[in-house]
């Protein structure tokens, strides 16, 4: 491509391409694409958007042109490849000038050098690093800050590469680079305090530009330069300098702690602070108080002296008079909503309810958590005076566990906080939202059981404000923020049952007023919590929710998320409700068909909660319905993605043998059992456990057609026993089939081996005499009383028989059924006899506590006799 020529072709060709008109458009990127791997289109590209005249627009695809050829054409080896000599000339141009006025340029620009310099330096390109820092050291500002941009990019990609002879050319070069670079982001934070000091706010936010970058270039090659096991591409100005190189920070942690406490906790940092900065040095004021480099050992000789040194600087830093002024401003001032909050709260309380607006909010929670945590000694009694003064509610929630001897916190709730939350002014809500929330806090911490009912008066009242605002985060806050109430281990049911029928026909309620989906999605998780806790309780109670639940259902389609929520609300539903769950069919076989059904792009979202609620239908059903059955066609492409929920599905396909095994078989086994032989050729030996215990349970249910169905199966698990397999586990799940076989089915063990014979070239006695022996020597792989028993009965099966074989092994059989016999017999204390503990005379349903959940319809199916 003639240079001249095509310079003029290809700026009109950008420019068409910037157009809004696709018809304009759509040829001059078919035109650009035309000339990716023409000679010379690169070269024409550089000119292009070094040239500051032409519209930013332009320039800024002619750099995204280039970029995208570098991953393509870069490459000696790649099809249609850029010449040596062009890419010469190229990176050449790419570093004359950091000049680059415009932003979002400079960042592309330097990102486009970056990815060369990971193909071509040191080797190809020995000056970029040399001319980077040289560029660096001028007194320019723009040329400084581009070289900067510049040089931390290509540091972060030369840090990524992972070949051993890349890492040790990255290592060498961070080594020559690490003192420039510390010195420079050095140079840079004294001119940002400087700047700070002198209220200079515009030339601090420059200086600070320039700290943070050439923090992250440093941080990259200090990696490197001390050898530490990983390499990060990805570092956050010095926070991360202190999370990756504790020991190497210590010199700064007393002039950081100064700075930081300074600007966050005394009136220096009033009118020039902003939200960032504060975030910022509340994170670094943190990460020195808590971390365990800082420390000594619980026995102060097996301290590291460095860590001796940085707990000496940190004790003589926080001092009483710090610690006091660090913990009453955290309470008296970042706790307090700011004006943006309070009239996000007027405005849009459903979003206020999900999320505050302020970054600053959980950043001084957790910074209150750790100082108090550290310093709980000095700072209790500061906050306990607090409490006597001001109620400040939110930092005695959060030292809930701290506070647990200091805080009789029952006598509070009777003499205060009950008042408060009764006071039903309008202006007085704030007051009421934060009461709930510390109780919530403390309700599993220390808080008297008989005090519940009383408590919930206060939150069926609150839950009928007549304000959406104070009703809908007061719930939330009550039943989701805090420590659920629902949810914890106090909770009685028989406290809460008074209280159900008003308080989930008010979340109810509620679940229909918000319009936001996360909102939705909250409610709804608290209406499961109540659901899971009180279990067949709550069945009077649903009726509304259930005629809700489709048009909710229908009006999320685009809402995974909240499509999610739903399928977990109909897992504790269809578990509260048992067999009546089946007149939730029409609805709920249709969603679990959408969920479980790989081929539709939502279950991406939805499988794992698809799978759970097909799994709870499946226990809970009564009987089989010809829609119940059909959903199991999903089931193939479920086996075939052998993922972390194969487990849920084994349990679906017993819980469908259990419900109606004949029918089931007749329509499935056979796709079955050829996902299991499939399975069964690449899977972990937990796997193939996991498996076979299905086709286990299918003997134990359907002996006869079981057999017939698996048959395909069975010669392995034949084989297998003939092999002695060498894990235990396998070994005893074999055993455990083949018993089965052997006991209920005696005709099929016969035919199977006939048929394992002449596939092995034996006689028949010569073979069943191998298997017995094999069977008696690996019982002791079998520990479960169970199948010890099961085999046992199994080869006691073969005794009647006057097979000279069978005789030959008699000892070994009696021996074995002796000590399973041993295994499975208890002493009556009642009567000093022995019984067979495995022995079911007569089905009783069992009388149930409170806290036991009632037997699902596949319990009860569970002990049904079989044949």
């Amino acid at each position: 491509m003639d240079m001249d020529s095509a310079s003029t072709v290809v700026l009109q060709a950008l420019t068409q391409a910037t157009s809004q008109d696709t018809a304009v458009l759509k040829p001059a990127e078919e035109q650009l694409r035309q000339w990716e791997t023409q000679p010379g289109f690169y070269s024409v590209l550089l000119n292009i958007f070094n040239n500051h005249m032409l519209d930013v627009n332009v320039r800024w695809l002619a750099v995204l042109y280039f970029k995208n050829g570098i991953d393509r054409y870069w490459r000696r080896v790649a099809p249609h490849a850029l010449s040596e000599e062009e890419k010469v000339s190229l990176r050449a141009g790419l570093i004359t000038n950091f000049n680059e006025p415009v932003n979002q340029i400079a960042t592309q620009i330097a990102v486009l050098i970056a990815k060369v310099a990971r193909l071509d330096c040191p080797r190809q390109w020995p000056e970029l690093i040399p001319i980077l820092l040289e560029s660096v050291k001028g007194q320019d500002g723009l040329q400084q800050h581009r070289a900067l941009l510049t040089f931390y990019h290509v540091t972060k990609t030369l840090a990524s590469k992972r070949l051993a002879q890349d890492r040790r050319l990255f290592q060498d070069l961070a080594s020559g680079i690490y003192s420039f670079a510390c010195s420079l982001w050095s140079h840079h934070t004294d001119c940002f305090l400087q700047q700070i000091y002198a209220r200079d706010e515009a030339a601090a936010l420059s200086s600070l530009e320039r700290t943070l970058l050439s923090l992250k270039g440093n941080s990259i090659s200090s990696n490197a330069h001390l050898q530490t096991t990983q390499l990060h591409s990805h570092t956050r100005r010095l926070l991360d300098f202190l999370e990756y190189h504790p020991c190497a920070f210590i010199p700064l942690i007393q002039r950081s702690l100064e700075f930081a406490v300074s600007y966050v906790f005394t009136p220096a940092g009033e009118g020039v602070t902003f939200e960032r900065f504060i975030v910022q040095c509340m994170n670094l004021i943190k990460m020195i108080v808590k971390n365990d480099a800082y420390k000594p050992a619980k026995n102060i000789d097996d301290s590291k002296p460095e860590s001796l040194e940085a707990h000496k600087i940190k004790t003589a830093f926080f001092t009483h008079p710090t610690l006091t002024e660090i913990g009453r401003r955290l309470v008296s001032h970042y706790f307090l909503l700011t004006e943006e909050e309070l009239a996000m709260w007027e405005e849009d309380p459903e979003s206020f309810g999900n999320s505050t607006s302020s970054d600053t909010w959980p950043c001084t929670e957790v910074l209150f958590l750790d100082i108090f945590h550290n310093y709980s000694q000095t700072l209790t009694p500061v906050l306990l005076d607090m409490v006597q003064n001001l109620q400040v509610y939110n930092a005695v929630g959060l030292a809930a566990y701290e506070l647990f001897d200091n805080v009789d916190f029952d006598q509070w709730f009777k003499n205060q906080l009950l008042g408060e939350l009764q006071v039903s002014h309008h202006r007085y809500k704030l007051i009421r939202r934060r009461v709930i929330w510390l109780i919530g806090q403390w309700i599993s911490v220390k808080f008297k059981s008989d005090l519940r009912p009383l408590l919930y008066e206060v939150i069926l009242s609150l839950m009928q404000d007549p304000d959406l605002v104070v009703r809908l985060l007061q719930t939330l806050d009550f039943f989701l923020y805090s420590r659920p109430p629902v949810d914890d281990f106090e909770f009685r049911t028989e406290q809460f049952l008074p209280y159900l029928e008003s308080i989930f026909g008010l979340l109810f309620q509620l679940l229909q007023q918000v319009t936001e989906c996360d909102t939705k999605m909250q409610v709804l998780h608290v209406i499961s919590c109540v659901i899971e806790r009180v279990n067949i309780q709550i069945r009077p109670y649903v009726g509304c929710l259930v005629q809700y639940l489709p048009l909710l259902w229908k009006q999320s389609e685009e809402h995974n998320m909240l499509r999610c929520a739903i399928l977990t609300t109909l897992i504790h539903l269809v578990q509260g409700l048992g067999a009546e769950s089946k007149n939730l069919y029409p609805f709920l076989l249709p969603v679990i068909q959408l969920s479980t059904d790989v081929s539709q792009p939502p279950h991406v979202y939805l499988l794992e909660d698809g799978l759970e609620l097909w799994l709870v239908t499946l226990e809970n059903s009564p009987a089989v319905t010809p829609e119940l059955l059909r959903i199991f066609q999903n089931m193939s492409a479920l086996l075939e993605l052998s993922s972390e929920n194969l487990r849920t599905c084994f349990q679906i396909i017993n819980a469908y043998v259990y419900l109606s095994a004949t029918e089931f078989l007749q329509n499935y086994a056979e796709s079955l059992c050829r996902s299991f032989c499939d399975l069964l050729k690449d899977i972990t030996n937990e796997g193939q456990v996991q498996v076979l215990k299905v086709v286990e349970i299918v003997l134990k249910v359907s002996p006869i057609l079981g057999a017939h169905m698996f048959q395909p199966l069975l010669p392995a698990v034949f084989r297998g026993i003939m092999d002695g397999e060498r894990y235990p586990v396998v070994m005893s799940t074999y055993l455990g089939i083949m018993g089965r076989v052997l006991l209920q089915n005696s005709s099929f063990f016969s035919s199977l081996l006939t048929q394992m014979a002449l596939e092995c070239g034996q006689e028949m006695d010569q073979l069943l005499g191998s298997v017995i022996e094999m069977w008696v020597d690996r019982m002791d792989n079998i520990t479960q009383p169970e199948r010890r028993k099961l085999s046992a009965l199994a080869l006691l099966s073969l005794l009647p028989s006057d097979n000279s074989v069978i005789q030959d092994k008699f000892c070994g059989i009696i021996n074995i059924c002796v000590e399973a016999l041993h295994d499975v017999m208890t002493e009556d204390p009642e009567t000093g006899t022995f019984k067979d503990c495995m022995l079911m005379s007569h089905f009783e349903e069992p009388k149930l506590s409170d806290d036991e959940e009632p037997p699902t319809e596949q319990d009860k199916r569970k002990k049904l006799p079989r044949s």
